[in-house]
């Protein structure tokens, strides 16, 4: 058990790298040059909502630093705009620009793309029961977390 643990772990990391790499491909293809595929994943997962940054955070997806570096040049690229928090002046809200909704139109055709594609060889029970297993290890890492931090 212990090798398929440690196995499923390394395939877990290695997935999400050639995701990222897909979404390389995909901007090389698209001819974009002005955004890598962390921010565009950033981009794709913002969508059609107006988030603070501490909100983007707080999803769990991105470290702090990073998101805050990464929403920099999204902004300066013009795929992403930022504005006050009108009940607070401190916070700014982030929001997609025309440029950004194009981008992630044409990544969400590439997830169709690919979900065209691999639903020959897996189907919906298939991915159903990765993502079912996948959540609960998820949760089992966060109550491995949360129980380390309530022996101190």
């Amino acid at each position: 058990m212990k090798q398929i643990y440690t196995d499923s772990i390394l395939l877990i990391e290695r997935l999400h790298r050639r995701f990222l790499d897909v979404i390389k491909t995909e901007l090389d293809r698209l001819k974009i040059d002005d955004v890598n595929n962390i921010q565009t994943l950033i981009l794709y997962n913002i969508s059609a909502e107006q988030l603070t940054i501490g909100e983007l955070t707080n999803r769990g997806y991105y470290l702090g630093s990073n998101v805050s570096y990464n929403v920099k040049k999204l902004v300066e690229n013009a795929y992403l705009v930022q504005e006050r928090a009108p009940h607070d002046k401190r916070s700014t809200r982030i929001k997609l620009s025309d440029k950004g909704l194009d981008l992630c139109k044409k990544i969400d055709e590439l997830y169709q793309r690919n979900v065209d594609s691999i639903s020959k060889e897996l189907d919906t029970e298939a991915f159903s029961h990765l993502n079912k297993t996948l959540t609960m290890l998820e949760h089992f890492w966060t109550d491995y977390i949360n129980n380390i931090y309530k022996v101190k």
